[in-house]
């Protein structure tokens, strides 16, 4: 039997289970001939003993309450197989529940056992839901390249559509149906956003592991709801367990570009109403799959790679998906919305057709939603900005049956005969290029915006030149580590939330990261008001503690939380000024002084970040002059986005041709 003494972790786990960096476990290995011998692995990757470990960190007392978790799941990795540990994940999540109930499930070791009874006891004590959020989010994150999941954030978008769009609206109980759910973030979306009485919720799926997680899942999402909630472990769509449901409200992230997925077997199915799915559009099967199952009026949304709405092999069932009216709009999301990140996927929405159908000039034509322009490109890889798409998202949903209303930008109805050509390509690019482009009243706008940052930049350029220096006068600093002995400033490290704090619905305190930091600088999560975090106030500064992101300014406006590597200093205002501080900290050579440098992932000592020795009433010069110089530096940044935004415009439209001056 595999014990806690032969659980194998890394570094990386080992700073995990301590709350502190790679860098710091490093040093302690170097420092403390007591510190844990490697037990495997390799000198470039070592492996520790988990018990040795977690002696070690007691003894010398860097155990912090983040410990109790983390200590759990090395030994979930360490049952090897990827079903037995996500089964083992999921029985933990059910004895938490219900505190009197045994291990049942028979494909699970003896060892794995013995784990999901302690998993539970801790879950017990220290908070059920947090415990297999946390467990369930490792278990993901292990085995990321395997699996396809659904961010929480497009999960509640595509629920808020859903319900969007579906019509009639007086059933007391709602259905919904996930036929390929996964872990089960689009059931636990739809659950989270429906506000109605009652609620069921079928879902689907063919991996053991993930059906027996998202039941577990679901089982902490629907406490104390009126909601009943079933998921079968089958394949939907050659053996459909709701055979004959009808949903008001269907969702789906359905596998992609799988070529065995039943076209044999299935060819005769009575659910390809639009056609018999080529066996290279397995989508479209899907497609077909939940228009089955929608009741008169109900309303599916599913996630599509771009090139289900162009290929050559679909057309037939594209056109009659438009002529029948089920095709009512199409959605292009930014890169990085879901994997693949590179990949800029679709929403497709459905309807089931009503009892009694009305012609409309609405149903004539397709609304096509460009959303790609709100990727926020970074350093890694791309993702939206989440609130913005959202709302521009639902916004144009909200006008799908209105004719006459008003469009959006990057929206546009394209009416039937427009799309049903040889290609029926119902990509929104194709069709609304033509609608974005700016206005002469925008661009003047543009340049206006221009013209203004430039005028501001002129004049802290005024200021900035005339700034004299003495040279040959030896200067006194301290560094960061001095004055927190000194009592000069308060030092406190931001620390990496659990997903379940980070996507919470009940949020209310912005949560700021390294890649938010690489991208545009906009915090992209939230916490709970009352989850243990480090929040930096108005006046506070903050410093990013990596070498790729390295920087320091003083936080203005209300509270934010910070992530691992940033941190936040709080001045004493006697001693020192916030502005000074700052600009003290940002020097680039002070972070080559502090930093290693074997990459540009390396980190920062912040300890170690000099700053000038002076008394306060001499800092408010330098403050002044750092405030221009923050200030000269962001207008940079406008004024060269502003510019090649123009550059690309106007180039637009002289291609475009009717140049009058």
């Amino acid at each position: 039997m595999s014990t806690p003494q032969a659980v194998p972790v890394s570094l990386a786990e080992i700073a995990r289970i301590a709350g502190v960096g790679r860098a710091a476990v490093s040093n302690w290995r170097r420092r403390h001939d007591s510190f844990p011998t490697r037990i495997g692995g390799t000198d470039v990757s070592p492996q520790f003993s988990l018990a040795e470990v977690e002696q070690w960190l007691r003894d010398n007392g860097k155990l912090k309450d983040i410990g109790g978790r983390e200590f759990l799941w090395p030994r979930f990795e360490a049952l090897g197989s990827r079903d037995e540990s996500g089964l083992a994940v999921a029985e933990s999540a059910r004895l938490m529940r219900a505190p009197r109930a045994r291990v049942s499930h028979s494909e699970l070791s003896d060892t794995a056992r013995d784990l999901v009874s302690e998993a539970a006891r801790l879950g017990r004590a220290g908070g059920p839901r947090e415990t297999f959020e946390f467990l369930l989010q490792r278990w993901l994150e292990t085995h990321v390249r395997q699996l396809s999941t659904t961010p929480p954030q497009l999960a509640s978008l595509m629920a808020r559509m859903a319900l969007t769009v579906r019509l009639g609206r007086g059933e007391r109980e709602l259905t919904v149906l996930d036929p390929a759910c996964g872990s089960g973030h689009l059931a636990a979306a739809a659950v989270r956003e429906h506000d109605g009485p009652g609620l069921m919720v079928l879902g689907c799926e063919r991996d053991p592991a993930l059906a027996a997680l998202a039941s577990a899942r679901l089982g902490f999402v629907t406490e104390n709801r009126d909601v009943r909630t079933e998921i079968a472990t089958a394949d939907a769509l050659r053996e459909d367990p709701f055979a004959g449901v009808r949903a008001d409200i269907a969702l789906c992230n359905p596998p992609f570009n799988e070529r065995d997925w039943g076209y044999e077997e299935l060819a005769t199915d009575q659910r390809w109403t639009h056609g018999l799915p080529p066996r290279t559009e397995p989508e479209l099967a899907w497609v077909q799959h939940l228009l089955s199952h929608l009741k008169p009026g109900g309303s599916a949304v599913v996630v599509l790679p771009p090139t289900v709405a162009s290929r050559k092999a679909g057309r037939r069932i594209r056109g009659s998906l438009l002529r029948t009216g089920a095709l009512r709009a199409v959605v292009a999301l930014p890169p990085g919305s879901a994997q693949p990140h590179s990949v800029s996927l679709q929403l497709w929405v459905l309807r089931g057709a009503p009892d009694r159908p009305a012609p409309t000039p609405s149903s004539q034509d397709a609304l096509l939603v460009d959303a790609t322009g709100f990727a926020r490109p970074g350093a890694r890889e791309p993702g939206p900005d989440w609130d913005a798409l959202g709302a521009f998202v639902l916004s144009a949903l909200e006008v799908l049956d209105r004719p006459d209303a008003e469009l959006p930008e990057s929206t546009v109805r394209v009416p039937l005969l427009d799309l049903l050509d040889d290609e029926v390509d119902v990509t929104p690019g194709r069709h609304t290029t033509s609608s974005t482009e700016p206005s002469g009243a925008e661009l003047a706008s543009s340049w206006g915006r221009l013209g203004a940052s430039l005028a501001d930049l002129a004049g802290h350029v005024q200021y900035l030149s005339k700034l004299g220096f003495e040279t040959g006068m030896p200067q006194t600093t301290a560094t960061v580590g001095d004055l927190v002995k000194a009592g000069a400033l308060t030092l406190r490290a931001g620390q990496q939330p659990t997903e379940t704090a980070a996507r919470s619905p009940e949020a209310t305190v912005p949560l700021l990261t390294v890649p938010d930091l690489l991208s545009d600088g906009t915090p992209g999560g939230r916490l709970p008001v009352d989850a243990a975090h480090t929040t930096v106030e108005d006046g506070d500064v903050v410093v990013a503690g990596v070498v790729r992101a390295f920087r320091a300014w003083v936080h203005e406006g209300p509270p934010m939380a910070l992530g691992p590597q940033l941190y936040g200093l709080r001045v004493d205002r006697e001693k020192l000024d916030a502005h000074f501080l700052a600009g003290c900290l940002r020097a680039p050579a002070n972070g080559r002084q502090a930093g290693t440098h074997a990459s540009s992932s390396s980190r920062v000592d912040i300890r170690r970040l000099q700053v000038l020795q002076l008394p306060l009433e001499e800092q408010a010069a330098y403050a002044e002059a750092f405030r221009r110089l923050a200030a000269f530096e962001s207008l940079l940044g406008t004024a060269e986005k502003l510019g090649r935004g123009l550059v690309g415009d106007v180039n637009d439209r002289l291609a475009a041709g009717g140049l009058t001056a």
